[in-house]
């Protein structure tokens, strides 16, 4: 599947700009929480942690994505976890169960894609399930992709020759409480 994207990456021309692929752990969990622009921000999320010893990120992602006949399979092969945006918690539970297994999990702490492009409030269920399993939060910043394909606006597929920069900041330390590491983390992702 990895493969198979960067084939479509490379046949869009998409140029990347990467920085901080230090920040991901080399081993060990970590909650990626990354902005949300477009639809394939979870599949650009995941390049630093594969550039950074082919780590793989299972990201949470609504349950219609899972009930889909063609993504479901594949999101359901690739050990994603499907959220149910009524009743959380299962989704929650698998994540934390995933953290304190050693895996990173991707998080949209916005929780859906920005209209405006801009960093929204967020959620605290980031912040919650770093301070349940210990694990960081690798805060990711994704730009370019809402060029590509997002909601409200025409899809740009094919030969696009896009940009899209991902940056990594440095992990956060989970601490505190909820609210204040929710805040810690909104704080560095806007100024990423």
């Amino acid at each position: 599947v990895i493969g198979a994207a960067r084939t479509l990456w490379a046949l869009q021309g998409i140029k990347f700009t990467i920085s901080g692929v230090e920040n991901v752990p080399k081993t060990g969990s970590g909650v990626v929480a990354i902005n949300h622009t477009g639809y394939l921000d979870f599949t650009l999320a995941g390049v630093p942690a594969h550039l950074q010893g082919r780590r793989k990120v299972r990201f949470m992602a609504k349950k219609e994505v899972f009930d889909n006949k063609i993504t479901g399979p594949l999101m359901r092969a690739l050990r994603h976890i499907p959220v149910d945006r009524t009743a959380g918690a299962e989704s929650y539970q698998a994540a934390v169960e995933y953290l304190r297994a050693g895996e990173l999990v991707g998080v949209y702490p916005e929780a859906t894609i920005s209209r405006s492009f801009e960093i929204k409030a967020f959620k605290s269920g980031a912040a919650r399930m770093a301070l349940e399993s210990g694990a960081p939060i690798i805060p990711t910043v994704i730009w370019g992709a809402q060029r590509i394909w997002t909601k409200g606006h025409p899809k740009h597929l094919g030969r696009t020759n896009t940009p899209v920069s991902i940056g990594v900041a440095e992990p956060l330390e989970a601490t505190g409480s909820p609210e204040a590491l929710t805040a810690k983390l909104h704080e560095v992702r806007v100024a990423k």
